[in-house]
């Protein structure tokens, strides 16, 4: 039998009030993509952090290539032959894309001192093409799109010729080809002998890519199986400990019910056009395409933050364009962002200031915020929609994505909103926290909130919609029922593959 690369033995790490490992063991062996799955506070996180050198192990040690080692800090991770790729990306943004790949390992020139320019940019330009990133080198990573940088980040990992490769949400910016680019370059690791450790809340991509699953719950190992040994099913029980429901029955229009909101002949340069459709009270409208197919400039022109240059929205019983996103919120319009961080929390803040950040003016007295007032209220949508946090007095940055997601989402909340649009609602959150979202969502509608739901993921359009709309280009080109869609139909109409359809 192969030896492995890597034991983890026993690991375990605590932190103030919290066990964060608890006597973790499993091995890691070359040629091998191992996933590991868990939800958020499971562990994964401070694992590759003590792997990667930023964290000490209480207990327990690691074996690299059959000897014992202490690894303190990234550096001396990358000397063993690890290295990581971090969801939050650890680029210089005003470098260009081969200063960073090459960061502190420039190739040095003919005189003492200098650097060979010349082949470090082709040396780049080699690491891009590996993985199909066609970009010029020279350019610097704050002018590429998020997908382009996240590609740069793998090419720098690739150019350590690492023997363990960690991807830590490797695909969460990534297009469907670009994702298919890097699976492509993680199965030639996979036969050149590499070691992968993939960390997704993706479960499709595990099942896609991976040979092997580890599953932490609340800092202890609870599964370590071949993938081809489970179902998805069997994966969500070992990570949340329960039934988890993916799917839920679409729901029939309410009878006689009136739009709560109409968009007409919306249209806004080359980025939408024409574009009309009706929003019902308890409604789960879903849109599917693309990336680039308009559904973010969509939501953003209904909710006035990229104003629309021609068309009108019904709402309140009238006719209006949105041109700021006061108008918008004054007409009890929320809008979750696909950037929480971003765009939707203010991270420094505590939960009760962003909670009830729409609200400020209500809340205040002579311009001084009732504070005790605020935070009952903030506490009241914290038991309200079980965000997980020791306090309202808590830093926002410091919670789960998942919590910081219901954050944003209670913010809409304080204001009793017609509709409620989320945009990609669960990306980058494990499958226990989405499923109390989409239960959230439902809750909304069944209280006769409108709700428009984003997401690149079919399975959730299909699963959580009511009804589906498909964009492309910047048109809507597909209005499907869930009951009967298919994920085939809707990539087809995605992509062009079919003319324009109404499956309702």
């Amino acid at each position: 039998m192969q030896a492995p690369l890597l034991q983890i033995d026993g690991i375990s790490k605590a932190f103030p009030g919290v066990q964060a490992l608890k006597a973790v063991r499993f091995d890691v062996y070359p040629g091998q993509i191992l996933a590991l799955i868990g939800e958020n506070g499971a562990g994964k996180s401070t694992l590759m952090k003590i792997l990667n050198g930023v964290y000490q192990p209480d207990d327990g040690q690691l074996v690299w290539e059959g000897q014992p080692v202490t690894i303190h800090s990234p550096h001396e991770a990358q000397m063993l032959g690890i290295s990581m790729i971090h969801q939050e990306l650890a680029l210089i943004p005003y470098l260009d894309a081969g200063k960073n790949i090459y960061l502190g390992r420039e190739p040095r020139g003919r005189l003492p001192g200098t650097i060979d320019w010349r082949r470090l940019y082709a040396d780049a330009e080699a690491q891009l093409a590996r993985i199909g990133l066609r970009i010029d080198p020279r350019a610097a990573v704050n002018t590429l799109p998020i997908a382009q940088q996240q590609m740069v980040e793998v090419a720098k990992a690739l150019s350590l010729n690492a023997k363990l490769i960690i991807m830590d949400e490797p695909t969460s910016s990534l297009t469907d080809r670009e994702t298919e680019l890097l699976f492509a370059q993680m199965r030639a690791l996979r036969d050149a002998g590499v070691a992968v450790i993939f960390i997704s809340h993706r479960l499709d991509e595990v099942f896609t890519i991976c040979d092997r699953v580890v599953v932490l719950r609340d800092g202890a190992l609870v599964g370590d199986q071949p993938i081809s040994a489970l179902d998805h099913d069997q994966v969500i029980r070992l990570m949340v400990g329960r039934e988890v429901h993916t799917r839920f029955e679409p729901r029939p229009r309410r009878e006689g019910s009136e739009p709560v909101m109409r968009v007409q002949h919306l249209s806004r340069g080359s980025v939408l056009r024409d574009i009309s459709f009706d929003l019902y009270p308890g409604e789960i409208l879903g849109i599917a395409g693309l990336v680039g197919a308009g559904r973010t400039e969509l939501v953003r022109a209904i909710f006035g933050a990229d104003p629309a240059t021609h068309g009108q929205v019904w709402i309140g019983g009238r006719w209006v364009r949105f041109s700021h996103p006061d108008q918008a919120i004054r007409n009890n319009i929320g809008l979750v962002p696909e950037d929480r961080k971003g765009q939707g929390l203010f991270l420094s803040m505590t939960v009760a200031t962003n909670i009830i950040m729409t609200l400020l003016w209500r809340l205040a007295t002579l311009g001084l915020i009732r504070w005790e007032k605020a935070t009952q209220m903030a506490t009241e949508y914290r038991q309200r929609l079980d965000i997980r946090t020791p306090s309202v007095h808590q830093r926002v940055g410091r919670l789960s994505g998942g919590n910081q997601q219901k954050v944003v989402i209670a913010k809409w909340l304080t204001r009793k909103p017609r509709v409620l649009i989320l945009d990609e609602p669960t990306r980058g959150i494990d499958v226990g926290a989405k499923a109390e979202i989409h239960n959230l969502m439902r809750e909304l509608t069944d209280a006769g909130i409108g709700v428009i739901m984003i997401s690149s993921e079919l399975p959730e359009i299909l699963g959580v919609s009511d009804r589906i709309l498909v964009m492309r280009g910047g048109q809507l080109v597909g209005e499907f029922d869930p009951r009967t869609a298919t994920q085939d139909q809707i990539i087809r109409a995605a992509t062009g593959a079919a003319e324009v359809v109404n499956e309702l």
